[in-house]
């Protein structure tokens, strides 16, 4: 008789005992706002070790968005908004990234290339899909879904840093605010912060949303016909307790200021 094939055995990338992806702050809030900030943590899985990078690699933006927990946090409790966080680097896998794009898995990062996430087998590239980004999301989507359910209003914002200096090009803005078919929120939220600041504001700058890239605003917004925006933040502005709580008070108050004309 010959010998039947063995089963294959699915990749195992959380060990026991190791953090669910979601982190969740503030999840009674009652506002209208619902908050993401998918790139909030640099946890590594123990099963990937350093993914071939030193400590100073994977403290860089490479690995997470710099003081954009601190950030949602604190707009999560100046606006009473539940906050959905995402604990793992995003060198694990970018949770602001369909899966099937480059990017997902990034290779290399920037100029810095990823050894850990070189030739990375079916199996182990599932493993990280279905153990980080589909519980992540999935949670996203079932509060979501209770929302709608209740017939509560939603208006969606993610919260994201960006580097002063991207492969060698200075970005002159000090905030981003990114938007794609919001018509109405988003272009507030510009106004707002043009008139009553002097910041640079990047109008989807440095980045653009794109339902070929992104995630949440597209998936999580778009297609639910939420008002929504994302922020995107000059990490080199982000450090220290006064910087955290006043661009937290910005964005709360242009949030405000636009969800009035807001259906």
């Amino acid at each position: 008789m010959s010998p039947q094939p063995s089963a294959v055995v699915p990749s195992r990338l959380l060990g026991a005992g190791e953090p669910h992806p979601l982190e969740v702050f503030n999840p009674q809030g009652t506002s209208d706002f619902f908050l993401i900030c998918e790139h909030a943590g640099r946890l590594l899985p123990a099963s990937l070790g350093t993914l071939g990078l030193d400590e100073v690699d994977r403290s860089r933006h490479i690995a997470w968005d710099i003081g954009a927990r601190d950030i949602a946090m604190e707009l999560a409790t100046l606006l009473d908004a539940p906050l959905y966080m995402q604990r793992y680097s995003r060198l694990v896998c970018d949770c602001n990234r369909q899966p099937d794009v480059a990017s997902f898995i990034p290779e290399i990062s920037e100029t810095t290339v990823v050894p850990g996430n070189t030739n990375l087998s079916s199996e182990e590239i599932e493993a990280r899909i279905t153990e980080v980004f589909h519980p992540f999301h999935d949670a996203v989507t079932e509060a979501l879904d209770a929302r709608d359910t209740a017939g509560r209003r939603t208006i969606l914002a993610t919260v994201h840093s960006f580097t002063p200096v991207f492969k060698g090009v200075a970005r002159p803005w000090q905030i981003g605010v990114l938007f794609n078919r919001d018509t109405v929120l988003a272009p507030r939220v510009v106004h707002y912060l043009q008139a009553n600041t002097d910041y640079a504001v990047g109008v989807n700058e440095p980045y653009a949303v794109g339902d070929d890239t992104d995630y949440a605003i597209p998936v999580h917004g778009e297609k639910r016909g939420y008002p929504c925006v994302e922020f995107e933040i000059r990490n080199d502005l982000t450090t220290g307790r006064k910087a955290v709580e006043d661009w937290a008070r910005l964005l709360a108050t242009s949030l405000r200021q636009a969800a009035e004309v807001v259906a």
